[in-house]
């Protein structure tokens, strides 16, 4: 599952309340969704973490994680 695919489970406000908790910017988040910037490895982590391992940090950074 890709972030775009967990956040259409989510309520309305999920997204502003990730990017709080993971100390980044909703814009930072909608650009991480949009797939036009990766995430740093830790912030992968913390992604995956934060969804309860339903995003994979393999996922969000193939080219550090492997597929």
């Amino acid at each position: 599952m890709n972030l775009n695919d967990f956040f259409t489970e989510q309520p309305h406000g999920s997204k502003a309340a990730m990017a709080k908790t993971l100390g980044i910017s909703k814009t930072w988040l909608s650009l991480i969704i949009a797939g036009k910037k990766l995430p740093s490895p830790a912030l992968a982590r913390a992604i995956s973490e934060y969804t309860k391992r339903k995003v994979s940090r393999k996922i969000l950074r193939p080219d550090i994680f492997g597929v």
